[in-house]
């Protein structure tokens, strides 16, 4: 077995630090071209946008696993099961769906009906990718303290 690097005994505050920070890097770099293609946006506008969605995704990301994990940690079953990991999944992106919704539609100069279609698109990949992600993180820095 490998051992990992990194110190899987990180306080809750450091964890969903790196957690968020890592999953928004990752997450402009995915979202700006694809926002400056489909839009036929420039790249920069694509990437201030992508940066703005960031920067909400990021105090949406720590708020969400704050109150997730405190939920976590009173429940009788530890461990996270792909059941949990699907709610975490749909709560963490439903939510920041409905908030992004007017960012978008605002910047890209679109009705919301159509920033409701753009963010779906997004959502569908973004469900994967942080379902994908936490489980990689996990993996990774080992789970948190709730969850053990």
């Amino acid at each position: 077995m490998v051992r990992c690097p990194y110190d899987r005994t990180m306080s809750p505050l450091k964890r969903r630090i790196l957690q968020a920070c890592l999953y928004e890097g990752i997450a402009i770099a995915i979202v700006t071209p694809t926002l400056a293609l489909a839009f036929s946006h420039p790249p920069g506008s694509a990437f201030v946008l992508s940066a703005v969605m960031s920067s909400i995704a990021l105090a949406w990301n720590y708020a969400f696993n704050s109150v997730f994990e405190r939920w976590e940690a009173r429940q009788t079953v530890k461990g996270r099961s792909p059941a949990r990991r699907l709610a975490h999944g749909l709560g963490f992106e439903g939510g920041l769906a409905i908030i992004l919704l007017p960012v978008m539609a605002y910047w890209l100069n679109i009705s919301l009906w159509a920033a409701f279609l753009a963010d779906m698109g997004l959502l569908a990949f973004f469900f994967f990718y942080t379902v994908g992600f936490t489980w990689a993180f996990d993996r990774v820095f080992g789970l948190p303290a709730s969850a053990r």
